[in-house]
């Protein structure tokens, strides 16, 4: 073994002769033990809100969308199909209409209200869907009655619609755009062309989304809006949420620019994640202030040990021992300080999280709000390693200039001091 590491391992665990040098470096260590745990901690379960937030999201929202760049709707959605479908790691390509309408109410009239209108494909329906909290996700056209619609529970509730259920029949509304309004008004005794639909089924969203949204068929939306055969925009879903960037980028070199804009799933909601990822690493910032408290007790630690110890490096000079080597033997006290430290703290912090993930320790405040019980845990390896590298890098930091110090040290005047 290394001298240099044997003097330094003997220095760090040998009885003092000032017992508070033992007791800084205790109080260093614990530190930097309890700051890297709070960060695997709580960058652990702010991970987990993250990839919550996303995949409730992406329930509703594709992994890429195709739209045009003059907020027209596409005409040539067939080719559009072809070339997208031909892109690596895409599964399913499907079109879309969207836009907003008044959804009228079969009771009262005054509680009429404006929603978002998604026509999708049927067909199509290998995307996921988002949680429903009854009846099924269903926008089948019907041969022998109105087509289906399906929209968020808090909508149904407001209305008193309900599915089919136990033989009950089910809720009928109707949808008018506002292309039929325009018409209405414009022609003379001319009566506002509804739209009727079943309602199939009512989904569960939280304040994340937009909860005025409901689902039809393509085709009904098509008729809604009266576009035709174009459609607002095409959903893509990847076999990889992680390659939505390389799909987005593939598909702006074989599409015109000035025509299509490709947006990913981030893209479409990046305020939110912005705030998100913010918030994390505002987090990060904040606990990371322990390690460097820590740090600083690394500096005054060895700094004493330097002054206790100056005889004993005195004579190690006078043995041959070059300034340099001294400096090292510092150093790596300070790294051990360093490896100690981190290495319980990752323990600690990995053992906390693992088990909340596993067990639930911690429940969430007001769980019937949420679609969670406790609070989620996700465990990135990346900042595992970021949170290592950091902490171990700051005490070897620390240990700069005592180690210097060291390395000034005259042997000679050394020994006379303690004569």
């Amino acid at each position: 073994m290394d001298y240099r590491f044997q003097i330094a391992r003997r220095y760090l665990a040998s009885r003092r002769e000032v017992s508070l040098i033992s007791v800084i470096t205790g109080i260093s260590m614990t530190g930097v033990t309890l700051g890297v745990a709070a960060l695997i901690v709580v960058l652990s379960v702010m991970n987990g809100f993250y990839d919550f937030v996303r995949d409730l999201l992406v329930s509703v929202d594709p992994h890429v969308r195709i739209v045009n760049t003059e907020e027209r709707g596409i005409t040539n959605a067939d080719s559009l199909l072809r070339v997208a479908r031909s892109v690596d790691h895409v599964q399913t390509a499907a079109p879309y209409v969207e836009g907003k309408a008044l959804l009228l109410s079969p009771k009262d009239a005054g509680a009429n209200q404006v929603v978002q209108v998604r026509g999708i494909d049927p067909a199509a329906m290998g995307q996921t869907t988002p949680s429903m909290a009854t009846g099924t996700f269903d926008v089948e056209t019907s041969a022998a009655g109105p087509s289906g619609i399906v929209m968020d529970v808090s909508i149904g509730q407001s209305f008193a619609l309900a599915p089919s259920r136990d033989g009950t029949s089910s809720s009928t509304v109707g949808l008018l755009s506002a292309p039929a309004i325009e018409r209405t008004l414009t022609q003379v005794f001319a009566s506002p062309p509804v739209q009727r639909f079943e309602v199939r089924g009512l989904f569960e969203m939280r304040a994340a989304t937009d909860r005025r949204r409901v689902f039809i068929g393509l085709d009904e939306a098509q008729r809604l809006f009266q576009t035709g055969s174009q459609v607002t925009g095409i959903d893509l879903r990847l076999d990889n949420l992680d390659r939505a960037s390389t799909v987005k980028a593939q598909l702006r070199e074989r599409l015109p620019a000035t025509h299509y804009s490709v947006q990913t799933w981030y893209d479409l909601q990046q305020s939110l994640y912005d705030v998100m990822r913010l918030e994390k690493w505002g987090a990060s910032a904040i606990l990371g202030l322990i390690v460097i408290v820590a740090a600083f007790n690394i500096v005054g630690s060895l700094t004493m040990v330097v002054i206790e110890k100056r005889q004993d490096v005195g004579v190690l000079q006078a043995m041959g021992v070059s300034p340099s080597n001294i400096r090292r033997i510092f150093l790596l006290e300070g790294g051990l300080i360093g490896t100690v430290g981190t290495g319980v703290g990752l323990v600690l912090g990995l053992g906390l999280a693992l088990l909340q993930k596993h067990f639930k320790l911690v429940p969430m405040a007001q769980a019937q709000s949420f679609l969670i019980n406790a609070y989620p845990v996700s465990i990135h390896p990346l900042d595992i390693i970021l949170i290592s590298v950091v902490s171990f890098g700051l005490c070897v930091l620390a240990s700069l200039y005592p180690a210097a110090r060291a390395a000034a040290i005259e042997p000679a005047r050394a020994v006379q001091m303690d004569q």
